[in-house]
């Protein structure tokens, strides 16, 4: 057995290498790679780019991508996929500024915010699971819903309701020179690692996406196993939702568009697999540090923004087919 199969193979188990150590697995330590030469060119094509400003705001950048990768590389290793997380988080947001605008307590616009999360990654785990639709389905529908529902509540008006200086910390504070997002990214990031590379519903999670009727019947309950893991993507997603609001003041009726590809960009840059039962929290973070480092280069070096996208359509179709390759070496 390989050490990719190890950490992140179909059949579950646990590694035994610690977070740190697991950048040994060959798609973390790919991408990896790649994050590392891209700094390094970016760096000496403009002076700019290594400065502690810089680094310090493209991570805030990325930030809120790579927290909700945490969520969907958890749905694609169960062979599934999250497309509404960008109209979640935009949901979100726009429920939290109501609150405020209706005079609520902070601790219940942040807690009615996150709810909006829980509701919609319930459906889906309930469309997916209890009526068998497929994930891609299931979830564009909830993505037309909640953007709907946003365009009927605003009108297409933006909501800038007034907020306590406690609330603004959360998307515009820092700790130290580090901006407060991504602290929480980082803490996210090695909680969700421990979870699924430690305990049994992390191995869960690997075996319901590596091979789902093999674990039902070994005593896997993989229904509710997709059920928490929609749940927590919904979640996830409606706390990116909080925390971009937090820090732009304003609920913008087209908040969180598209950010769904740039999500699943992040984890299949990262290394995981569309077919289930690959991948990991680690590889997906570092794949939105990836599409950050991307982005703040182009702007950095005044190539026209619009190559962006393609740019980063490249580099997802370079990482894919080098780990389909790969694939196809061990099996040959």
């Amino acid at each position: 057995m390989s050490s990719s199969q190890v950490e992140h193979g179909r059949n579950g188990r646990p590694g035994p290498l610690s977070v740190l150590a697991g950048l040994r697995n060959a798609r973390e330590l790919n991408v990896l790679l790649a994050l590392i030469i891209v700094g390094a060119l970016i760096s000496f094509a403009t002076p700019y780019f290594l400065t502690t400003n810089n680094l310090m705001g493209v991570s805030r950048a990325f930030s809120l991508t790579a927290i909700m990768s945490i969520g969907m590389v958890m749905v694609i290793i169960t062979g599934g996929i999250d497309l509404s997380v960008g109209s979640v988080m935009g949901l979100s947001s726009l429920v939290t500024a109501l609150c405020f605008s209706a005079g609520l307590p902070m601790a219940v616009a942040i807690g009615a915010g996150l709810l909006v999360g829980v509701g919609f990654g319930a459906v889906n785990g309930l469309l997916v699971t209890a009526i068998g639709l497929p994930p891609f389905i299931a979830t564009l529908g909830t993505l037309s819903i909640g953007r709907g529902l946003m365009y009927v509540v605003t009108r297409g008006v933006p909501v800038t309701p007034d907020v306590p200086d406690a609330f603004t910390l959360l998307g515009q504070g820092y700790v130290g020179p580090v901006p407060v997002p991504v602290v929480i990214m980082i803490v996210m990031t090695v909680i969700f690692t421990v979870l699924m590379r430690r305990t049994r519903f992390g191995r869960h999670v690997y075996a319901t996406g590596g091979n789902e009727h093999a674990a039902r019947l070994s005593g896997v309950k993989t229904a509710r196993v997709k059920m928490i893991v929609y749940t927590l993507s919904g979640t996830i997603a409606a706390f990116a939702g909080v925390v971009s609001f937090s820090r732009y003041l304003s609920a913008e009726p087209a908040s969180g568009f598209g950010a769904e590809l740039d999500v699943i960009a992040a984890a299949a840059i990262g290394g995981a697999s569309l077919s289930g039962g690959i991948g990991s929290v680690l590889g997906a973070v570092i794949g939105a540090a990836l599409t950050g480092f991307i982005a703040n280069g182009v702007v950095l070096m005044n190539i026209d923004t619009y190559a962006q996208q393609a740019i980063t359509g490249a580099v997802i179709l370079i990482a894919v087919s080098i780990d389909v390759l790969r694939a196809r070496g061990k099996r040959g």
